[in-house]
């Protein structure tokens, strides 16, 4: 198992979702942000929704492309099994606050499938809620995006994906004969 190509960045996870996305995928999917309250991570296909705990402090996301998916770590939160079609090659990593927060060109479009896992997700709402009470109780003027910068735990997601196919071409799609 070798790893092909690896990007990662920080993003806010406003309203307390990131999403990742094909770049032409661009409408949001309900039932996949619902299920991802649930379950963390869930999605549709075409975007993949992570959910945080908190909406202020950023996650870092990464993305890691391999030949075939390494076994999930065994110090992990929680893991579930992902499939993301990119017909791009491109993939977005968006904000819903701030908007994207930067992009990841693919090895090649087509289908990727992976598990998505991730760590310190209690750890970072345990802070943000500490810090939001103690602003609270303090009465004084503080500036919070310095406590968010400085939190003391991190909050990561990773996918770890390997291409399996190419794209299914849509319904109004025509094919060359």
């Amino acid at each position: 198992m070798g790893l092909l190509i690896e990007y990662s960045v920080n993003a806010v996870p406003g309203r307390r979702f990131i999403e990742i996305y094909d770049a032409d995928a661009y409408l949001d999917d309900a039932a996949a942000m619902d299920a991802a309250r649930q379950q963390v991570v869930a999605g549709n296909g075409y975007h993949l929704y992570l959910h945080s705990l908190q909406p202020d402090i950023p996650a870092r996301i990464e993305i890691r492309i391999w030949d075939t998916p390494p076994s999930v770590p065994t110090d992990t939160e929680g893991h579930t099994s992902i499939t993301l079609e990119s017909e791009t090659g491109m993939l977005v990593i968006n904000q819903f606050t701030y908007g994207p927060a930067g992009d990841m060109s693919l090895p090649r479009p087509g289908v990727y499938e992976g598990h998505a896992w991730w760590t310190g997700r209690q750890a970072v709402r345990d802070y943000h809620d500490t810090v939001l009470r103690d602003l609270a109780a303090s009465g004084q003027d503080i500036r919070l995006p310095d406590d968010w910068r400085h939190s003391p735990h991190a909050e990561r997601y990773v996918l770890d994906l390997a291409w399996t196919r190419d794209s299914s071409p849509l319904d109004n799609e025509v094919e060359d004969d």
